[in-house]
């Protein structure tokens, strides 16, 4: 299985990259990893909140394959602990799919059409954070993971 993280807009804190190119190499030991910045939206000045989700839903959309279990960064998602989302990676490497996508949207969330596609909504917390922020988050998150279903010690460093 491969695993796939999806984010709109590039990272512009180049300390905020070295930590998320860290845990990027770090996850490549456990499992296949892709990491896949989609660009900023062009001239957002004239476009609504609705038109800006849209357009973003196209183009992640287009990033997909028919086959992948698509799981929305969401504040409306599920919240899982360290352990729980360990479990719930064994889950899906168990059920045979081919690529596991964890999606972080635009400044405004997601397009219906892309809530459509979504096989799932996870949270990492009820505050908010940057899109650039959870990125690292979620790869560290990922990372814990497979240390924990592995047992290995970082977990409980």
């Amino acid at each position: 299985m491969t695993i796939k993280l999806l984010a709109i807009g590039k990272t512009d804190n180049k300390d905020l990259q070295a930590l998320i190119d860290d845990y990027q190499k770090r996850l490549g030991f456990y499992i296949k990893f892709e990491f896949e910045i989609i660009p900023d939206l062009k001239k957002v000045k004239n476009l609504s909140e609705e038109q800006q989700k849209q357009k973003e839903g196209e183009l992640i959309l287009n990033k997909l394959n028919a086959t992948d279990v698509l799981i929305l960064m969401d504040e409306n998602g599920k919240q899982l602990d360290s352990v729980g989302f360990s479990s719930y990676l064994q889950k899906h490497m168990n059920s045979g799919i081919k690529r596991l996508v964890f999606l972080i949207g635009g400044p405004y969330g997601f397009s219906p059409d892309v809530y459509q596609k979504a096989n799932g909504k996870l949270s990492l917390s009820k505050m908010t954070f940057s899109h650039q922020m959870i990125r690292l988050f979620m790869i560290e998150q990922l990372y814990r993971g497979f240390t924990i279903l592995r047992n290995e010690p970082y977990h409980h460093r």
